[in-house]
């Protein structure tokens, strides 16, 4: 039996604040896939018209989070990993639940970057994982992978934005742009801060 493609990525490594945030979709087959793009390629209006066709259309997706408290405990990148496991986890969760997914099925999870999650563990199914450099340019399922983390995390970070106004969260995301930076040292650190990435 043919394994289904399950893509991976992640949303929110560079940012001073905030969670890392990942997606994991499996998009099936006849998935009209002519206007999936890297979601860093697309507008917020675009994004956010595609993770409803996304969430509407695809066989299986998740979301997985790791908290800012989590990436200065373990790290960006063990983060960024956990998340990809959470959001795979989800998925997977789903799927079980709608049927979505056969038993015993073979999913070739492929990742965009260097690394992989620890997601071969997965009861009831047989799971491959590969790392793809770019593959958020490359593969449709981790372009829509790339897509829902994108969205979640801005939704997320727009929500912070109406608790910690001060921070402007909803136009920077908590990347570090000048005004951000600017806004940590006049305030000093938000509850969201991650205190392990430097401001200066």
């Amino acid at each position: 039996m043919k394994p289904v493609i399950c893509g991976i990525d992640e949303a929110g490594r560079g940012p001073l604040a905030g969670p890392v945030c990942a997606g994991a979709v499996i998009l099936g087959e006849g998935f009209p896939c002519e206007e999936l793009n890297d979601s860093k390629k697309l507008s917020a209006t675009k994004r956010d018209e595609l993770r409803g066709f996304i969430l509407g259309k695809a066989l299986a997706w998740g979301i997985g989070w790791a908290s800012h408290t989590e990436i200065d405990s373990i790290n960006i990148l063990q983060a960024s990993l956990l998340a990809m496991k959470r959001a795979f986890e989800e998925m997977i969760k789903n799927a079980t639940e709608k049927h979505s997914l056969s038993l015993g099925e073979s999913i070739n999870a492929i990742v965009d970057g260097l690394y992989v999650p620890d997601i071969s563990l997965c009861e009831g199914y047989s799971v491959s994982c590969t790392a793809l450099v770019k593959a958020d340019a490359k593969v449709p399922e981790v372009m829509a992978a790339s897509i829902l983390a994108k969205t979640a995390r801005d939704a997320y970070m727009d929500e912070m934005a109406l608790l910690y106004p001060q921070y402007g969260y909803e136009k920077h995301k908590g990347y570090p742009t000048k005004a951000h930076r600017q806004a940590v040292l006049n305030y000093g650190s938000s509850p969201i801060q991650r205190l392990s990435f430097k401001v200066r």
